[in-house]
């Protein structure tokens, strides 16, 4: 057991020993270059802030909101942006008519949405739910509507020569398994787009809590050594989660697709 350990560490020594290089030029560059802690905190005061964090509690919590926020938006893009995104690739009458309203929507940057989402929701969790789901609506729909129709003509016909006919049956047994690799590339791509919404829409005011808040909060009060440890539990916490969906991904859904990654 203790050999593995050895042997894990040592096949990871170029990342260990990037990660160490970058926490000593930061640490150097903030004490003897910038000299100054709400231009560039160092390192060892990111440490103790994260401690004096987490011994509050305040980290557990504040991440809780934030992953609520992400889910409630996560969900409701899902909901609405894969079987939309199916019926207009599927049916051409219905991309005709609601296409339009895609593409005239979709280059509005989420953030515009803010001003209507506090008058409408107020700040609630639902507000700041709403700006993440207009964040990842938009690209789930596009990659659900371009794997529905790049689907293989023959796969149809085949499946029609078979006695597969009815258009459900269809859609559940060609076409979704054919636009699956598609559809599940956009999920991941809205992801990221709407980890990016949940910091912004947190502080810009749509929810009084949560992580992007804070860090406003901080900013406001010029403690940078919390605003810099809330920015990295949002990259480590969008890394996980981005960790997580691949695996899950991969290992579950597309483990027909042998040395594909997504």
């Amino acid at each position: 057991m203790k050999n593995r350990l050895i042997e894990k560490i040592k096949s990871k020594n170029i990342e260990i020993l990037s990660i160490v290089s970058v926490i000593l030029i930061w640490e150097f560059v903030a004490d003897f270059i910038v000299r100054n802690s709400f231009y560039m905190p160092s390192f060892h005061s990111v440490i103790l802030a994260f401690i004096q964090v987490v011994q509050s509690g305040s980290f557990f919590s504040d991440s809780a909101i934030s992953l609520y926020h992400f889910a409630g938006g996560f969900l409701a893009a899902l909901i609405i942006g894969i079987p939309l995104g199916v019926a207009m690739g599927w049916y051409p009458k219905i991309n005709r008519a609601i296409s339009p309203i895609v593409e005239t929507l979709r280059p509005i940057p989420p953030l515009a949405w803010i001003p209507f989402a506090i008058i409408w929701l107020k700040l609630t969790h639902t507000a700041a739910a709403f700006i993440i789901f207009m964040g990842m609506v938009f690209p789930i729909i596009l990659n659900t509507y371009s794997g529905f129709k790049n689907i293989p003509k023959v796969y149809v016909e085949a499946a029609k020569v078979l006695g597969c006919t009815d258009h459900k049956k269809l859609i559940r047994y060609i076409a979704i398994p054919s636009a699956s690799p598609s559809i599940l590339s956009g999920i991941r791509i809205s992801m990221g787009v709407g980890w990016m919404c949940l910091a912004a829409s947190e502080m810009f005011g749509v929810s009084d809590s949560g992580i992007g808040y804070k860090i406003w909060f901080y900013y406001g009060i010029q403690r940078m050594d919390y605003v810099v440890v809330y920015m990295l539990v949002l990259g480590l916490l969008g890394l996980l989660l981005d960790f997580l969906f691949r695996h899950f991904v991969q290992e579950r859904i597309l483990k027909w697709q042998k040395g594909t990654v997504i």
